[in-house]
């Protein structure tokens, strides 16, 4: 991680101090120590530190304060694809959404596919703003013939393993991985897809692909994978993640192999908690054109209420980041993708507490808490000794998405014109301020 200043005290006071992990939800001041840990959580009291007089003082009257998010599937590009993202950049990005961790997929050029670009994306990462931690590939260049070096990256410091954007297609192949992963209790995310059901679709098979004429990809495509590595998971005895859930047949699926005990997790988009495949049919947009596909308006609902009720456990942004003339071209031809690191916050808010399916203290428990411990990553709580990452949050500010308003290096964003709620006004990551929305910000 980057630093940008020498670590010094810090008092946040004044605001609503919303930590999940640790069960404070109130009006409180959060002291951080020089050191960059979190030196507590007391009430109201500002007067207390009068004998610390070297202590910044950042006033959060009306904000609310909580642990930066924890963000455990996003595309920083980096190697290969540096003109659309680099691990700093995309870091960037999410610190100033709120995330001060990121967890980066392996489908880059090469492949996070051996020991040697693990530590590369690490190296990256100590020029990033927040943290950065690659996920391995399941098989050697995520070609889904044999495995990768499972034991040697997660030497390196691979926190969990993915082909991301190609399932792996052998139930053999991936018991094994599966098998291997529990030797060394890091989790499987699955990218839950059957290549031959889903063809060369581009959007979801229903009534509006058919009026539109475009080939489509099934619900079922979805589903049939996600039966299939749960039942792998519940014989290996492996952690099971399942990445970016878009259907009302998968969250039911889920849901059942918890109630059972199976050892699976499963994340959910801000875009399939709110965009549906009818919107295609409006603007024809590639912007729209994601994998898994925008859904129908139930299978929204149906991810919507699984989030809430914890059949899926958290948010992921599923930061994809495209060359601009990439998606400017047609629909059938345009890359999969979009992103999300700089949206995610305000999308989830008009997604979940909105409509008052989760409130304000919920809604950053899936953001938080919830995917922290799904990967076993030390982060997502301000509980006393912790790193001091930490998100200042308006929010009752609206702003209006724009390309303006985004710093990625890609701006393929399907919110474009949407006017949401709920803003990042400072990051904290390690005791070091980040980003702060008057200007304060070292990572262009």
């Amino acid at each position: 991680m980057r630093r940008s200043q020498s670590p010094r005290t810090r008092l946040i006071f004044g605001g609503r101090v919303i930590d999940p992990a640790s069960g404070h939800d109130g009006v409180a001041d959060v002291l951080i120590a020089a050191d960059g840990t979190v030196a507590g959580i007391h009430p109201k009291s500002s007067d207390n530190y009068s004998s610390i007089p070297d202590a910044e003082r950042i006033d959060a009257s009306g904000m609310i304060v909580a642990p930066g998010f924890v963000d455990l599937h996003v595309h920083l590009r980096e190697p290969g694809r540096e003109d659309e993202e680099t691990v700093a950049s995309g870091s960037a990005a999410g610190v100033r959404g709120g995330f001060t961790t990121v967890c980066c997929m392996p489908n880059t050029e090469p492949a996070i596919a051996d020991q040697e670009t693990v530590r590369f994306v690490l190296h990256r990462a100590e020029e990033a703003p927040g943290r950065v931690h690659p996920i391995g590939a399941i098989t050697r260049e995520r070609q889904g013939h044999s495995l990768a070096e499972i034991a040697e990256m997660v030497d390196a410091g691979a926190i969990a393993f993915s082909d991301d954007g190609s399932p792996v297609a052998s139930a053999g192949l991936l018991r094994r991985a599966m098998e291997y992963s529990r030797m060394f209790d890091v989790p499987i995310a699955s990218h839950c897809e059957t290549p031959d059901l889903s063809g060369d679709g581009v959007m979801h098979e229903g009534v509006v692909s058919m009026k539109l004429g475009l080939r489509g990809i099934p619900a079922i495509s979805e589903e049939i994978c996600v039966a299939r590595d749960i039942a792998l998971a519940r014989v290996t005895g492996a952690h099971l993640h399942v990445c970016h859930v878009s259907t009302e047949g998968s969250v039911g699926i889920i849901r059942k192999a918890k109630q059972s005990g199976v050892r699976v997790t499963a994340e959910v988009t801000p875009h399939h908690l709110t965009l549906t495949d009818d919107l295609i049919a409006r603007q024809f947009d590639p912007l729209l054109k994601v994998n898994p596909p925008l859904r129908t308006a139930r299978d929204v609902e149906a991810c919507c209420a699984g989030l809430a009720d914890g059949t899926l456990d958290c948010i992921a942004t599923d930061h994809a980041p495209h060359a601009e003339q990439e998606k400017d071209g047609e629909f059938d031809l345009a890359p999969f993708g979009m992103i999300g690191l700089e949206t995610a916050l305000g999308v989830s808010v008009r997604a979940m507490v909105e409509s008052k399916l989760l409130d304000w203290s919920g809604l950053i428990d899936r953001l938080t808490r919830r995917p922290a411990e799904v990967f076993g990553i030390e982060a997502g709580t301000l509980q006393k000794g912790r790193a001091a990452d930490v998100v200042i949050l308006d929010p009752r500010a609206k702003w209006t998405v724009t390309p303006d308003t985004l710093i990625s290096r890609s701006k393929n964003s399907p919110f474009f014109g949407w006017e949401i709620t709920g803003t990042t006004v400072a990051t904290v990551v390690g005791g070091h301020l980040v980003y702060s929305a008057n200007g304060h910000n070292g990572y262009p």
